[in-house]
């Protein structure tokens, strides 16, 4: 049994700078990530179009304090985006270590993001929970636009497009119906909400949802997989470009952390979507 003595402290070593890894450096770091998708129904006026996606911001939860918030919104408006998405969960419950940080303080820090077609959300689960009221004004403060089962044309140079907004599937009415009744001609649709589990409810024409609320199971272990995906669907709709019968869905990895102030291998990450039209090639791929 000798072995044991030179095996043992090297075993010590790795699970303290993996325990390192997972509980300090990834959940305090950031990066940013862009993605080039082809999309269909996209006006090809309209390629290049460069919307910021900002998942599950939790501020409050360890390593994301307001000072954090202020480096994503910094990350956020270097990358040039047209167009800013705030895919909910702005607040926090109950964070092993976290400590609440109020709507109104994060508003007045994201109060900082720029882009030149608009910043827009809509709320997550927690958000609800908390007071979607209260949640909501702080941000429309600030000049978010609260998109919650609702629409706005949003037009660029001479070509337009719809972002449809649907409030959130666990807590939300999610009026899928009432916020496309604002959708009155054709042009292009980019739906987001805050949980991906949407997805196989909503019918009709669009060329993209975007969404959040997984945080791409926050741990990826090697051969086992995501351990906690917070999806009815597993791990179908975990994290990144999922297409399914031809239909577009991105499921933002995010920033915070929930329950647990643990990201292995899932880092926090500001998602920057760069959307192209889809070419005729890419729509006669077999699913």
């Amino acid at each position: 049994m000798k072995w044991i003595r030179f095996v043992a402290p090297g075993v010590l070593v790795v699970g303290l700078v993996l325990g390192l890894w997972a509980f300090w450096l990834e959940p305090a770091s950031l990066t940013t990530r862009e993605y080039r998708l082809s999309i269909p129904h996209w006006d090809s006026r309209l390629s290049g179009l460069r919307i910021a996606v900002l998942a599950d911001l939790h501020v409050g939860s360890p390593y994301n304090g307001l000072p954090k918030l202020a480096r994503v919104v910094e990350a956020t408006n270097a990358s040039r985006p047209d167009l800013i998405l705030i895919t909910g969960d702005l607040v926090i419950q109950e964070v092993a270590g976290g400590k609440f940080v109020s709507p109104e303080a994060s508003a007045q820090v994201l109060k900082g993001l720029h882009a030149p077609l608009g910043v827009f959300v809509v709320l997550g689960n927690h958000d609800w929970w908390l007071d979607p009221h209260r949640v909501s004004a702080a941000l429309e403060h600030v000049g978010i636009n609260d998109l919650e089962d609702d629409a706005a044309r949003i037009r660029r140079g001479d070509a337009a497009f719809w972002l449809v907004g649907i409030s959130d599937l666990l807590a939300g009415p999610h009026n899928f119906s009432a916020a496309m009744s604002r959708v009155t001609d054709d042009a292009p649709i980019v739906l987001f909400t805050h949980n991906p589990d949407l997805f196989p409810r909503i019918t009709g024409r669009f060329s993209l949802m975007i969404t959040g609320h997984t945080h791409g199971g926050q741990v990826d272990l090697p051969l086992v997989g995501r351990l906690v995906v917070p999806s009815r669907y597993g791990q179908r709709f975990a994290i990144g470009h999922i297409v399914e019968n031809q239909r577009h869905l991105f499921v933002s990895s995010g920033i915070g952390t929930s329950i647990f102030p643990v990201r292995f291998r899932v880092p926090p990450e500001v998602t920057l979507l760069v959307l192209y039209e889809e070419s005729i090639q890419e729509n006669n791929q077999p699913n």
